[in-house]
């Protein structure tokens, strides 16, 4: 048999430099950290050798491939079936195994009795827990060979990720993203179905990016995936938490129970490298309980915190961006970057602190930060000069939208318009904080659709007008385009309109059917065709 291959791992550029008591600034790195070379894909372990680590039996059968659809599955694949969120997928065993799945590897219980098939079916208790850390051996532990970040927090996570990968693509290396943007090497991401994907599919693009001879890979972690263990196989070299506010709540039941998912990523990590938002209520609360941790903070730093901090004060905002002056153990100096708002200062504080507890010279990161790239649908400027300024966000909590307004008011010379709406089949609690958000931070407001899913658009429509104040000076206009031009065609050239909700999304769901939608392609086009100055 063909031993798996396992690659390399890369020295790790700091020591254990710090306690709960003094700190040590991490040994920066000046030079690029040499490249693992791209390697062909290997033979996968055989059956008996991918579970013998988890004491489970099984024959020796070559393995080409394994997953948890049965509908990817061909021969040689080995069929993963889990009792998930939503659907059992122990009920495809047999449609599996018509597809030439090579065996079964299935979640073990009292609820469920294996059929006799003509391929080994194996039983496994806790199968769940146990997946991340099964697929990390079938692909090798490719993140054994990279930087791994993670990124966690109800807003901030796509930036931040996206900040982290672009610094070190700008420092002369090669960087991955795994997230809502999509996955892939940085400026090369292709769509993701989801924020965090399955075990299987994040040790299976960790791989592939390592092949892709990404270097250090930043990737989002969302609750779901904690809570469904889809990083428990993953050690991370450092991790952000960006913030918490209400989101998710019709899955986690409480903002108590959404907080205790997102610290679940700070047990992943050593405590000297997660850098945590000392602004932010949660993030204070972590800070206490971990003094080794690093803090960030626009707003004067955390009281009696221990360990490193990293302040930014003297904040100067401008069109193109923002000025800073950064004070941190590391050094001090002014660092700019072309991204707007508040909010997005705070998203470059996590990725700079990212990159210092990582070991990158913090010279060289202040002078590369103004090649920053702005993100995708993340404050997204179209227009302005003489036409109305149209931003492009993807806020879609409500704390997200009071930041999105807030960092818009103070460039906005006329008035500030908002297009939002709420998702369907989601938390129905946060639809009327969303528009009261709206009409409280906004002068002019419309109300439109976002992915209303198999609910009722009027239903939602209704949840939302519920949280208003005064809803007869609120616009309401269900067709999504039609609201965008409405906005804009009654805007003017002092004005801002931000449309929010859908960032880099290019779909409207609708049912259960995808349709191909973008904020925008549209805000593109209805400003192409207005006039080319207003009165």
């Amino acid at each position: 048999m063909v031993a798996p291959w396992r690659p390399r791992r890369l020295p790790k550029p700091w020591a254990a430099c710090c306690s709960s008591t003094t700190f040590v600034p991490t040994p920066t790195r000046r030079f690029r950290i040499p490249s693992l070379p791209v390697r062909r894909r290997p033979l996968f372990p055989a059956l008996d050798q991918l579970l013998l680590p988890f004491g489970v039996t099984a024959p020796a059968i070559a393995l080409d491939a394994i997953t948890l659809d049965s509908r990817r599955v061909a021969p040689g694949t080995l069929f993963v079936a889990v009792k998930g969120h939503q659907v059992d997928g122990r009920r495809f065993i047999e449609q599996a195994v018509a597809q030439g799945a090579a065996a079964i590897l299935f979640e073990a219980g009292d609820d469920f009795v294996a059929p006799e098939l003509a391929v080994p079916c194996i039983p496994m208790a806790d199968l769940p827990r146990h997946l991340s850390a099964l697929a990390g051996r079938f692909y090798g532990n490719p993140a054994e060979a990279l930087e791994l970040v993670g990124v966690t927090g109800t807003n901030g996570k796509s930036t931040t990720a996206l900040l982290i990968a672009n610094w070190r693509t700008l420092l002369g290396g090669r960087a991955g993203v795994m997230g809502t943007v999509g996955n892939g090497l940085f400026g090369q991401l292709v769509e993701a179905a989801n924020t965090t994907g399955s075990a299987i599919e994040v040790q299976g693009n960790l791989r592939a990016l390592h092949e892709q001879g990404a270097e250090l890979v930043a990737m989002e972690v969302s609750s779901h995936g904690l809570m469904q263990h889809r990083v428990a196989g993953l050690q991370f070299d450092a991790v952000a938490y960006t913030n918490l506010s209400r989101d998710h709540l019709d899955y986690h039941g409480t903002m108590a129970a959404y907080a205790e998912a997102k610290a679940l990523l700070l047990e992943r990590v050593d405590e000297a490298r997660a850098v945590i938002n000392g602004d932010d209520e949660v993030g204070r609360q972590w800070l206490a309980s971990r003094p080794a941790a690093v803090a960030y903070s626009l707003e004067g730093g955390v009281a009696g915190h221990p360990g490193p901090q990293i302040l930014a004060s003297a904040l100067e905002f401008h069109q193109q961006g923002f000025r800073a002056r950064i004070n941190s153990p590391w050094g001090n100096g002014v660092l700019s970057a072309p991204l707007l708002g508040r909010f997005n200062v705070a998203n470059v504080l996590a990725a700079l602190g990212v990159m210092l507890v990582l070991g990158y010279d913090f010279d060289a990161l202040l002078a590369s930060a103004p090649a920053l790239q702005p993100v995708t649908g993340r404050m997204e400027c179209f227009g302005g000069q003489d036409k109305p300024l149209a931003v492009v966000d993807y806020a879609h909590t409500p704390d997200a939208l009071e930041k999105a307004l807030a960092a818009l008011r103070v460039h906005c010379q006329g008035q500030l318009w908002c297009v939002v709406g709420c998702g369907g089949d989601r938390d129905r609690g946060k639809r009327p904080m969303m528009a009261a958000m709206a009409e409280r931070c906004a002068d002019r407001v419309i109300l439109t659709d976002d992915n209303p899913r198999t609910e009722a658009p009027q239903q939602i429509m209704a949840d939302m007008v519920a949280g208003l104040q005064a809803p007869e000076l609120v616009q309401v206009e269900h067709d999504r385009i039609k609201a965008i031009r409405l906005a804009l065609s009654q805007a003017t050239q002092q004005d801002i309109v931000l449309v929010a909700g859908k960032g880099h999304e290019d779909y409207q769901i609708i049912g259960t059917q995808k349709h191909h939608y973008s904020d925008r392609e549209t805000v593109v086009e209805v400003l192409r065709t207005l006039p080319e100055s207003f009165a």
